[in-house]
């Protein structure tokens, strides 16, 4: 049976996971700082609280598996408080980085119980209202691989994802934050840059302005704040992407400058091509939680693009 979920922050994933972990059929509950979503969380009808203290110990006697569902500025504080009130209680995220989490989490002394995750799902919107139950149905869930993890925490947050109707994804924090840089924290910069650019040329630029400019903009639409906070936590990864665009967008203008952009459209069109056609999702099988060498293989099967459809059988 399913240990309860106990989800702390409620904003467009902490409140989506809630959401999906009652429609999958959890006993879920949750925290926030701030009173206006516990409010319009309990007016839906959900179990959340603004006093951390209470839902930690509540968690801790329940043995719950705690969900960091914070932006990575809140993290240190909501880790102090589990270390003080539920450090027996296994751990997970779903923050968009994944190394300093893990690193915030040895510094508590936590880490015997905790799991990374992060669910690659969202929209432009933030805040309790954003979530929905589907958010992850069909998604990638990262769950983090990293040796030294508990077979059975691992598995338990294995299952919360496929009980959210994710595919889970095993990869090392630094892997992931490597990929993360590339498709997702680039893009908000390129985002930004192309938004602005639009604004640059004036209304009747903007007039203009249509389906191209509306998807590569799509994103600069998220909370500056959340935005910041998932680049900034990652900056080491994402300097390195943004110079090796940045080298791609010069070696561009000095092709442009020279009469030709074919260099670049041609290398994108075929990326792109290889995106596309991917194909379904090969799934991962015949590897336990626990059993020898599983992080290993694990860790190999997420770096050939595999994912966790179920698992395959009870881990103790």
């Amino acid at each position: 049976m399913s240990v309860p979920v106990c989800v702390l922050g409620l904003g467009l994933i902490g409140g989506s996971l809630m959401r999906a972990a009652r429609a999958a059929g959890r006993s879920v509950y949750g925290y926030n700082r701030s009173g206006g979503p516990v409010a319009a969380a309990q007016a839906d009808g959900y179990d959340v609280s603004s006093d951390l203290g209470a839902v930690l110990s509540r968690a801790q006697a329940e043995g719950a598996l705690l969900v960091v569902a914070v932006p990575m500025p809140a993290v240190n504080t909501v880790l102090q408080a589990i270390a003080t009130t539920a450090r027996d209680c296994p751990l997970t995220d779903v923050v968009s980085v994944k190394g300093p989490v893990a690193d915030l989490v040895r510094d508590h002394g936590l880490d015997g119980r905790y799991v990374g995750g992060h669910p690659m799902a969202g929209t432009a919107e933030s805040g309790w209202a954003a979530g929905f139950a589907e958010l992850f149905r069909g998604a990638t869930w990262v769950v983090s691989a990293d040796e030294g993890r508990d077979p059975v925490v691992w598995a338990e947050v294995a299952r919360l994802a496929l009980d959210c109707g994710a595919a889970v994804v095993p990869a090392e924090s630094q892997e992931h934050d490597d990929a993360a840089a590339r498709i997702s924290h680039l893009p908000h910069l390129f985002a930004e840059t192309l938004a602005l650019s639009g604004v640059r040329g004036g209304n009747l630029t903007l007039a203009l302005a249509a389906g191209s400019f509306r998807d590569g903009t799509r994103v600069a639409g998220t909370s500056p704040a959340l935005v910041d906070a998932m680049c900034e936590a990652n900056a080491a990864a994402l300097l390195r992407v943004l110079d090796e665009a940045l080298e791609t967008l010069a070696a561009a203008r000095t092709a442009l400058a020279a009469g030709s952009t074919s260099e670049l459209t041609e290398s994108g069109f075929a990326a792109h091509q290889k995106y596309l056609e991917r194909g379904g999702r090969p799934s991962i099988t015949g590897i336990v939680p626990g059993d020898h060498e599983w992080l290993a293989r694990l860790r190999d099967a997420g770096r050939r693009g595999e994912a966790l459809l179920t698992l395959p059988r009870e881990v103790s």
